[in-house]
């Protein structure tokens, strides 16, 4: 089983191709991925949210 808090529809295929037998849990969808694999509209950076970097 996977368990994901926020997916996008291009890393749930991407799992699934990889990994036919698992069960995906998704908490939330987003739209899409961008251009450089960010997903949208995301959280932001988590990191710097948890550790306030920026």
């Amino acid at each position: 089983k996977g368990l994901f808090l926020v997916a996008a529809p291009e890393g749930i295929k991407k799992v699934e191709n990889a990994h036919p037998d698992v069960e995906i849990y998704a908490a939330a969808m987003d739209e899409r991925l961008n251009d450089i694999g960010y997903i949208l509209p995301g959280l932001g950076d988590a990191g710097d949210k948890i550790f306030g970097t920026k």
